[in-house]
């Protein structure tokens, strides 16, 4: 299998995008992959601390690592909004594929200087393995809001994303260019939607030479996603949205068979339902290679 540097260093030049998935539990993860497998296109699982937490370090990197071996398919794992040197080195040792280390919210400074040493340490434990560096706050809680999250920091400028990545020797940068974590409630209902800033974005990308992570991506228009996408984004983060087809897909099952008990007669329709967005994204985000492939 290709190492995922190749990956996205193949989707920087094809103007395509990764799809990341955030997932803490066994219905999400088969969810995902199989959109992947239909779409086939590689796939990037990312549990948070509190997603690992929960389902367990190892045992992530365990289901992951069998799927990769059973079907020699393109999916990795991410440690997402690491916040901690001690989570970072757990996650390494289980055998991560990346680790994001977020220090968006501290000071300038202070994020150069443990991001750099997460980088220098990572590496140490796995050569190999990649490191993601935050820069610019943009929220922290993949949830329902009914406003916009206090506060969240001016956007990324490209001066300050060249210093970042010169002085830290990151291998992917996620900047502020005009998404947040989470959604509001407006946004749940269709009624409105998150706006990135393309021309931000290429002269981040410009400025570093770094593959770039959008962040906070559910509710975004697909139009964004493409010009995202085109200026110079590598990685896209969808999570909330998952988590809203989760409920809706337990609650649907719930209505339909209100005596049902037996966990996999319900979560089926949980896994139809996630790996549902699941798919419409990651079509989304490889329009251009598709479009390529069939000419």
């Amino acid at each position: 299998m290709k190492p995922l540097q190749q990956i996205l260093a193949e989707a920087d030049q094809q103007k395509a995008a990764v799809g990341h998935f955030n997932i803490s539990d066994l219905v999400a993860l088969k969810a995902v992959y199989l959109a992947a497998r239909e779409v086939n296109v590689p796939l990037l699982v990312g549990v948070s601390e509190g997603e690992r937490d929960f389902i367990g370090v190892r045992q992530i990197a365990a289901l992951v690592r069998s799927l990769r071996e059973q079907n020699d398919f393109p999916i990795y794992l991410n440690a997402d909004h690491t916040h901690s040197l001690d989570k970072a080195r757990e996650a390494a040792q289980a055998g991560f594929d990346l680790v994001v280390f977020d220090g968006s919210a501290l000071p300038f400074e202070e994020n150069v200087a443990k991001t750099k040493q997460a980088v220098s340490e990572m590496k140490a434990i796995n050569p190999s393995i990649l490191v993601e560096g935050e820069l610019g706050f943009i929220g922290s809680s993949s949830s329902i809001h009914d406003k916009i999250p206090e506060g969240m920091s001016p956007m990324t400028t490209p001066e300050q994303a060249s210093e970042f990545v010169r002085r830290t020797a990151v291998d992917v940068l996620a900047p502020a260019v005009g998404t947040m974590h989470g959604m509001l409630k407006s946004m749940v209902k269709g009624e409105t939607r998150k706006h990135v800033d393309p021309a931000r974005i290429a002269a981040i990308k410009l400025a570093t030479g770094k593959p770039l992570t959008l962040h906070g991506g559910s509710g975004t228009d697909d139009q964004g996603f493409l010009d995202a996408i085109q200026a110079g984004i590598t990685i896209v983060h969808i999570n909330t949205e998952l988590r809203v087809a989760w409920r809706r897909g337990l609650e649907s099952a719930l209505a339909k068979r209100p005596d049902e008990v037996v966990p996999y007669k319900l979560l089926p329709d949980v896994v139809e339902a996630v790996k549902q967005v699941a798919y419409s994204r990651l079509q989304l985000f490889n329009t251009r290679l598709k479009s390529a492939a069939a000419h």
